[in-house]
């Protein structure tokens, strides 16, 4: 290891030989697939060639430093590939498009509002201004029957008669 700190090519290619296949073989039993092994492999040999003088004997071998090296390089690979495929999966769950015609909604929602405007033309006019005043307009009996100045009862009678007449125009079963 001193001879390849200082840069001895000669070591390195000895050392690994040694090293080569317990590093690919920790990388293969993590990964289980031989070209993400083989470039973890290779990217642990080139960090020890890089970082060999950081190596402490006291620490261990450096056959386990080199393992472990692998060992840990491996696991992140694992875990960026689950990223990877996590990512990718959000992406074509977001791609997902409704399953129906936009366009024959649009037909459908279109020919509803007619038919709703046309059983609304068919109401008398108070029943209509009640109906319209309570259900597009938001408001309450209370409110309506101020805003027409009509007796709270009566207001109530005209949409309840107006909502009748609509079910039984739009063909609404009860």
């Amino acid at each position: 290891m001193t001879a390849v700190a200082q840069g001895d090519q000669q070591a390195f290619a000895q050392l690994y030989d040694l090293l080569s296949p317990a590093v690919h073989g920790t990388a293969r039993r993590v990964l289980r697939d031989p070209d993400h092994a083989a470039e973890v492999t290779q990217e642990v040999m080139l960090e020890v060639w890089r970082t060999a003088a950081r190596f402490d004997r006291d620490r261990g071998s450096v056959r386990t430093w080199a393992v472990t090296l692998a060992h840990r390089r491996a696991v992140d690979r694992v875990r960026s590939v689950q990223a990877q495929r996590d990512r990718d999966q959000r992406n074509l769950d977001g791609e997902h498009h409704a399953p129906f015609d936009v366009v024959a909604e649009e037909v459908e929602d279109t020919m509803e509002h007619r038919r709703v405007r046309q059983c609304l033309a068919s109401l008398t006019a108070t029943q209509r201004d009640a109906v319209v005043l309570a259900y597009y307009g938001g408001r309450t009996y209370r409110e309506v029957s101020e805003e027409l100045a009509a007796p709270l009862p009566t207001v109530k009678s005209r949409i309840r008669d107006g909502l009748l007449r609509l079910r039984d125009c739009l063909g609404v079963a009860a």
